[in-house]
């Protein structure tokens, strides 16, 4: 009877185990929400957009079980090592600044930063041509932070809590032109609002590399690396991209 009852709690040990290793890890991803195509509400009311669906993607290369939720941008770091959620894809640029306070994956994609302003007029964005003009950038982005470095003594800058009110003031004559993200820009300028609007000059910074930040030391940060390789080599990376640009930006 002993000899049976050990049996018994050796396969109960062996199913309990077996029922944990089979259970799916559980991650929850924090974006913005307001960055559209990248992260965005969508009509029905739930986050989507192009970080979405990569962080979706990596989920099911890794076989996790994930969440994605919302954060107002100034807060997102805090929010994250607060363990609100697990990792940001938000299309956070990788600096020496905020590697101080998270670590993050390898660079999912690169962007360059870009005006825009009313097409035609005299806006050129030589530093002679920019002098005593409004430009506007959302706030804790490398946008605001180039201008701050680069044009503070030039420009007057407006930062915004959003990118969505910088383009409203935009669209108002509150700023005579914006700095942001090029494939951002790109985008509004298709809507109805950006329809009198255009690109201005060239790039002024062209290297901005875009990954995913999680908590300091956490091994996620290495399973979200080999997902990546892994969604880059079978196609899926390629068909998230096409979906919303018709040109690379990996």
């Amino acid at each position: 009877m002993q000899n049976y009852k050990k049996i018994l709690l050796a396969a109960a040990a062996t199913l309990a185990f077996g029922s944990s290793a089979m259970a799916a890890e559980k991650i929850k991803i924090g974006t913005e929400g307001a960055y559209p195509p990248f992260n965005l509400i969508d009509a029905s009311g739930k986050p989507g957009g192009f970080d979405v669906d990569i962080g979706l993607a990596l989920c099911a290369q890794m076989k996790a079980e994930c969440e994605v939720v919302t954060s107002d941008w100034d807060g997102i770091i805090p929010a994250l090592n607060a363990k609100k959620f697990d990792a940001i894809i938000a299309s956070m640029s990788i600096t020496e600044e905020r590697k101080a306070a998270v670590d993050f994956t390898d660079a999912y994609y690169t962007n360059k930063l870009q005006f825009i302003a009313p097409k035609g007029g005299d806006f050129k964005i030589d530093k002679a041509s920019l002098k005593g003009k409004v430009i506007g950038a959302q706030r804790a982005t490398i946008a605001g932070t180039w201008l701050e470095d680069n044009m503070a003594d030039i420009v007057e800058i407006k930062l915004y809590d959003t990118q969505e009110n910088a383009y409203l003031d935009l669209t108002s004559g509150r700023v005579d032109g914006v700095l942001a993200d090029k494939f951002v820009n790109w985008e509004w300028l298709k809507s109805d609002a950006g329809k009198g609007f255009e690109f201005k000059g060239d790039p002024v910074f062209d290297n901005d590399k875009i990954g995913i930040a999680v908590r300091k030391g956490d091994p996620l940060q290495g399973k979200l690396n080999e997902a990546l390789k892994a969604i880059v080599a079978d196609g899926t990376y390629k068909k998230i991209n096409d979906k919303y640009f018709p040109f690379s930006i990996y």
